[in-house]
């Protein structure tokens, strides 16, 4: 459980909703086929459905801040480099407006391509 205090009560958020909101935000990202699971083995990368989307992401929270890992297909043709910096934006914008959490860093490991 992820969460923070104020002078109004406390919030916490559990791994798995904050991972559906960076999963569903980076789903919304041109370019982006879908997340793969981040404990895929020999080369081997399955693209996972939209109701197991955390299993494509890593979340780690220190000192009040989030760092988020998330593992993704993109498409053949497209700029890698554009659509991964449109996909930390985005889903640093999200996470930190629906949460109020803030995040130090975000890593987007570009797993496969598809042709």
């Amino acid at each position: 459980m992820i969460g923070y205090s104020n002078e109004q009560g406390n919030v916490t958020y559990s791994d798995e909703v904050l991972a559906k909101i960076v999963g569903l935000s980076t789903m919304e990202c041109y370019g982006v086929v879908g997340m793969v699971s981040k404990t895929a083995t020999e080369g081997f990368w399955e693209l996972i459905r939209v109701e197991n989307l955390s299993k494509g992401v890593k979340i780690n929270f220190n000192e009040n801040k989030l760092i988020i890992e998330l593992f993704v297909m993109v498409e053949y043709g497209t700029k890698i480099s554009v659509i991964a910096n449109n996909i930390i934006q985005k889903v640093r914008y999200n996470v930190e407006n629906y949460t109020g959490l803030k995040v130090s860093a975000i890593t987007v490991n570009v797993q496969a391509v598809r042709v």
